[in-house]
């Protein structure tokens, strides 16, 4: 999550402080630019759940949330660009080496 917040290509990281879920939103806040983000992911594979030993990420805008108006979605800060990431087991150094080839 620290590596993350000090991402140029991330407006904003939600992350409790525990667990192993993290959801940024990319600084550009489009639907595109969150799919790229995901396309671009070699390690981390996109699932349509959360909760694996593989490091896994979610769309929540066309997955979890898909059946939500956009409205309802903006009110629950779900923006276009929200990805969730639940960290798997790899290594720690693989994942943080994935996700930020991704996000160059």
């Amino acid at each position: 999550a620290s590596r993350l917040k000090e991402n140029q290509n991330v407006s904003r990281v939600h992350y409790p402080g525990q667990g192993a879920l993290v959801s940024i939103e990319l600084r550009e806040d489009t639907r595109d630019a969150a799919f790229r983000f995901m396309d671009a992911l070699r390690l981390c594979v996109r699932s349509t759940s959360l909760g694996d030993v593989f490091t896994s990420v979610l769309h929540p805008a066309t997955a979890s949330h898909r059946d939500f108006l956009p409205a309802r979605r903006k009110e629950l800060g779900i923006v276009d660009s929200l990805v969730r990431i639940s960290v798997g087991i790899e290594s720690v150094d693989d994942i943080i080496a994935d996700v930020e080839q991704a996000l160059a």
